[in-house]
């Protein structure tokens, strides 16, 4: 024996109203649509569902037990719904996003746990590549979103890019390094120091070279290269070593206490941060509500990593 879901939600619906007009109300039937699926029901099941003339309506055992099951089906079916309309508004899902190393530790995964403060529905995968890297990942439906750096040359084809932040790196040491100490600090000063090296395929990489010429100098002393931004912390937080970090990524480890800016002015990139995704429709409305959170958050951020830079007495 099959019974209909929709008569067993409409028995329940009536049981729980107790009366047939209130239970066709609450699911937005008529009283006579009503009527008819509890005697198309009742003569399905061959028994009485309702106790003869009581009013207010009372079930019969059998009633009241295929009520039960007619609640679940509904409360089952109102989750589906809910699920696919959170997956719509963008507050349920799975977004895929991946970003240079030191920018996704240092500011992305703070973001995404302010996101699903808001959001706890909406799952993370995240990964770490280079702009090549991430591009790829978009175009092979790897990846639903890329929070990477963007030159002169602009956005690879069929990709569209939003800018949240302009580039601006800074040259960093231990807190309590020597060349904190230094009154009249420049840039040949850098020079006698060791180096940290980011990870290959950085754009970090190619503004090392830029302050190596800087210099006039035909090679650095690089100790350490290839470590995520902890590790690199960690090491420049034991030795005198020097390293190239974006501005921000520093003012993301500000409170830490363990690393400070040199105030000198070294060259720098002309890139812009931002979202790189797919240009067209918005096939994952959680990866776009995301991606309108990352800007917001850096719209709210610049002014006070601005202040921050302001505050540095940058010497050439």
């Amino acid at each position: 024996m099959k019974l209909s879901e929709s008569h067993l939600i409409q028995l329940s619906a009536v049981v729980d109203a107790g009366s047939v007009s209130k239970g066709a109300a609450a699911l937005g039937l008529s009283q006579p649509a009503m009527s008819r699926a509890l005697a198309q029901l009742e003569a399905r099941v061959g028994k009485p569902l309702f106790i003869r003339d009581r009013r207010p309506l009372q079930a019969t055992p059998l009633g009241m037990q295929l009520a039960a099951h007619g609640r679940r089906i509904l409360a089952e079916s109102r989750r589906a719904t809910e699920a696919v309309q959170s997956l719509l508004r963008g507050t349920r899902g799975l977004v895929r996003v991946g970003g240079v190393p030191f920018f996704m530790d240092a500011m992305v995964s703070r973001i995404i746990a302010n996101f699903q403060n808001h959001h706890p529905d909406v799952m993370f995968q995240q990964s770490y590549g280079n702009l090549s890297e991430v591009a790829l990942g978009l175009q092979s439906d790897q990846l639903d979103l890329g929070i990477v750096p963007l030159g002169t040359s602009g956005e690879p084809e069929g990709l569209e890019f939003i800018p949240i932040l302009a580039a601006r790196n800074v040259a960093c040491c231990r807190q309590g390094h020597p060349l904190q100490r230094a009154k009249r600090l420049t840039t040949a000063d850098l020079g006698r120091y060791p180096w940290v090296a980011p990870l290959p395929g950085s754009p970090l990489l190619a503004d090392l070279f830029a302050i190596r010429s800087s210099l006039g100098s035909s090679d650095l002393d690089i100790r350490y290269s290839g470590g995520s931004l902890l590790s690199v912390i960690n090491y420049m937080a034991e030795t005198d070593a020097l390293a190239v970090l974006p501005f921000s990524v520093y003012f993301a480890e500000r409170k830490q206490n363990r690393i400070a800016v040199l105030p000198v002015d070294i060259p720098q990139p002309q890139r812009n941060l931002g979202v790189l995704r797919l240009a067209g429709p918005r096939g994952n409305p959680a990866a776009a509500s995301f991606a309108d959170f990352v800007v917001e958050s850096f719209n709210s951020m610049q002014q006070l990593i601005l202040r921050h830079e302001n505050a540095v007495v940058w010497r050439r």
